[in-house]
């Protein structure tokens, strides 16, 4: 449900660029692969020869953020909330708050990727007839030897081929590539079923991965070579990603009627807001035992949670005589809580409920009404995966 967290790289455009741990195994290993290349091609010292490798790695990798952003921008459009994007071994993700709730929006998201790959084509072409002329562009890209090859044009016709390699790969309409995304949103618009989408868009992904894991043992077997065995764990994780979706799919289906308030906890324990600070840790936490309380004002409103490491802190400094609702991480229902008539599907996702292990369940006017759990939340869910999976 929550993803183990990435290596933070940089911010753009308010959204986190991080890096998981496997990115740096392909890192390492195209900057081995491409050094001897670019050696060959550049006839020039070493150490140009493996910064300009270094460089264009490091670009293409630039290439894959542009495509993720292309997504992430469109899906803010569309009122999606996007905090991080994320590299790995085998690509992007983009982590959105929500899957699309229509046709258009789940095309206009899935198409915005491959359309920034195709804008990074352009500007590397664009530079390419810049530096040799329209007349040359063909002989630029293939790298021939008649013209003269500078650390700038190899970069840059190196990277062509690699992103329209990238962009026809993710046009392919398998789920869960962009492609198949698009796929499942023409099915859906055609069939009015969001389900009949992505279960036939993932069969496809789940063909194009056989296909893919054939041409994976047809390689190795013949070249006895690394692209081989990458294409084979490509493959595999394709066909689980496909199988995923299905499953998610039919667990859907079983849940869309399940909401916040069925499997919610109706009688939760709340700080008031004036409660003084020594007052709430002898009453409430050290009673309880527990490490956080929700906060609510005279009428009922959620203000935000409590937790004892900060009601301690003010206690320790001499200002116990303050009251809970200065120590507070504000949020309110919007940070810290879900509405009780939402679906639990909406919970899914929710990054406050991997941080705290619950949710403050509210009505429509911000007054808490209950909690809902991580444990509430899996056996929910276990019980429709034992259905889904039946």
């Amino acid at each position: 449900m929550w993803r183990r967290s990435s290596i933070k790289l940089f911010d753009a455009f308010g959204i986190r660029i991080g890096v998981d741990a496997s990115w740096f195994l392909i890192l390492f290993l195209m900057i081995f692969w491409l050094s001897g290349l670019f050696r060959a091609t550049l006839h020039s010292s070493d150490a140009i020869a493996y910064l300009t490798t270094v460089v264009s790695v490091l670009l293409l990798f630039a290439s894959l953020i542009v495509h993720e952003l292309g997504h992430a921008l469109v899906a803010r459009r569309q009122g999606i909330e996007v905090k991080q994007i994320d590299l790995f071994l085998f690509g992007g993700l983009t982590r959105m708050s929500r899957d699309a709730a229509t046709p258009g929006e789940d095309f206009k998201i899935a198409i915005a990727g491959p359309l920034a790959t195709l804008g990074v084509i352009l500007v590397c072409l664009g530079v390419d007839v810049a530096i040799v002329g329209t007349h040359r562009l063909t002989q630029a890209v293939v790298l021939d030897s008649n013209i003269r090859i500078t650390p700038v044009l190899l970069s840059l016709s190196w990277l062509v081929p690699m992103n329209v390699l990238l962009l026809v790969f993710n046009l392919v309409p398998a789920f869960p590539l962009d492609g198949g995304r698009v796929a499942r949103s023409v099915i859906w618009k055609l069939s009015g079923d969001k389900r009949r989408g992505t279960v036939g868009a993932a069969r496809m992904g789940q063909a194009f991965a056989v296909i893919l894991a054939g041409l994976g043992i047809w390689w190795v077997g013949t070249l006895a070579s690394f692209g081989g065995l990458w294409l084979m764990a490509l493959s595999y994780l394709l066909w689980q990603s496909a199988r995923g979706a299905i499953v998610q799919s039919a667990l859907t289906e079983r849940i869309e009627g399940v909401r916040v308030a069925d499997i919610m906890d109706t009688h939760p324990v709340a700080i008031a807001a004036a409660t003084p600070v020594r007052q709430a840790l002898d009453e409430y936490f050290l009673r309880y035992g527990w490490s956080w309380f929700p906060v609510v004002d005279e009428t009922g409103h959620l203000l935000g949670i409590a937790r004892q490491e900060a009601a301690q802190t003010s206690l320790d400094s001499g200002e116990g005589w303050l009251t809970i609702s200065a120590v507070l991480e504000a949020g309110g229902a919007t940070g810290w809580g879900v509405r009780e008539d939402r679906p639990i599907t909406d919970l899914l996702a929710s990054e406050p409920l991997g941080r705290l292990g619950a949710l403050m369940a509210v009505d429509e006017a911000g007054v808490l009404r209950g909690v809902v759990t991580v444990q509430q939340l899996q056996r929910a869910m276990q019980a429709a995966v034992s259905g889904a999976m039946a």
